[in-house]
């Protein structure tokens, strides 16, 4: 499609941030969407920005909160009523007014997207605990009130420039030379509130995130013992699994065979890719189990995962 006044106009608000610069890679090839772009020399220029966000057919915004928050205001000021948002911030995930951009959330959700003017981009640690947990919930497998723990290891890009810079350039009086760091000790890291809206969760999970020294790349797990449950097992929790993702492209289950035969899980396996891949592990008959999710916190946890509701939104 080489006809300009067919495309579809996309504005990355914050396009030279970590996911805003992802996004433009994934949109190199594409012809069908014709990038706004904001000059070098414009970028603090408001007026240039409210230009664009209301020229746009859909913006993502790869922003701050407080930021993101402005630019639905710069709309609401200029009465626009049709330019539609991807909020890839976390000021609007726990927001019902804004559909949840992850699709395979449950049944609907997808069409949810597809027809929202307004896309809460889901956090990378809260795309992998939403994504073991909300299936379990649904199937009334696992109660909401059961207290979960969350471990999770993350790539250092999701830390954005100053972490990258701090763990790449060793000249850096705060330069990062462990090979990985606990944080959030205080249990509230900004995407629990999310974690727990979007899972259907009743009860606040702990939830202990780390990062590593490996730009890009996330496991998030859960451990769960299953006399706590009601019939579980290895062999149901994993067929709830195969049944809730049934179909979906982006986030594939782990045969139970494939697992049996694994010695480790990489927290690089998804690097570079958009897609999500969730594993039931532990032995069979000893009442425990580990749920692991795998994903490119750059990937299906951020940039990726924008693309894809950008898609979905323009199908319709």
């Amino acid at each position: 499609m080489n006809n300009t006044a067919s495309k579809a106009k996309l504005y990355i608000d914050g396009e030279h941030g970590t996911t805003g610069l992802q996004i433009r890679e994934r949109l190199a090839l594409r012809f069908d969407i014709d990038v706004l772009s904001m000059p070098h020399e414009e970028r603090r220029n408001a007026d240039y920005r409210a230009k664009l966000l209301n020229e746009a057919d859909i913006a993502i915004l790869c922003l701050p909160d407080d930021a993101s928050r402005e630019a639905v205001q710069m709309l609401e000021s200029a009465n626009n009523t049709t330019t539609r948002l991807i909020d890839a911030s976390s000021a609007f995930r726990t927001n019902e007014n804004w559909a949840y951009g992850f699709a395979e959330l449950e049944k609907g959700n997808r069409e949810k997207i597809a027809s929202a003017r307004f896309v809460t981009n889901p956090g990378c640690y809260a795309t992998g605990a939403i994504a073991l947990l909300r299936p379990l919930i649904l199937a009334g497998l696992l109660p909401a009130d059961y207290p979960l723990t969350i471990n999770a290891v993350s790539g250092y890009s999701g830390g954005g420039k100053n972490m990258i810079a701090q763990m790449e350039d060793a000249t850096r009086e705060d330069h990062i030379s462990s090979a990985h760091f606990l944080y959030a000790l205080p249990l509230a890291h900004k995407h629990m509130p999310e974690i727990v809206a979007r899972s259907g969760l009743k009860r606040d999970p702990v939830f202990t995130p780390n990062v590593g020294r490996f730009a890009q790349g996330m496991l998030v797990n859960i451990p769960l013992h299953l006399d706590l449950l009601k019939d579980a097992s290895i062999a149901t929790l994993h067929e709830v699994y195969e049944t809730h993702y049934t179909g979906q492209n982006s986030v594939s289950v782990a045969s139970l065979d494939e697992v049996s035969k694994a010695g480790s899980l990489d927290p690089e396996e998804m690097r570079g890719t958009d897609n999500l891949k969730l594993y039931v592990t532990g032995a069979q008959n000893s009442g425990r189990a580990n749920l692991v999710a795998s994903l490119d916190n750059l990937g299906k946890g951020a940039s990726g995962a924008a693309v894809q509701n950008m898609d979905i939104m323009l199908k319709g």
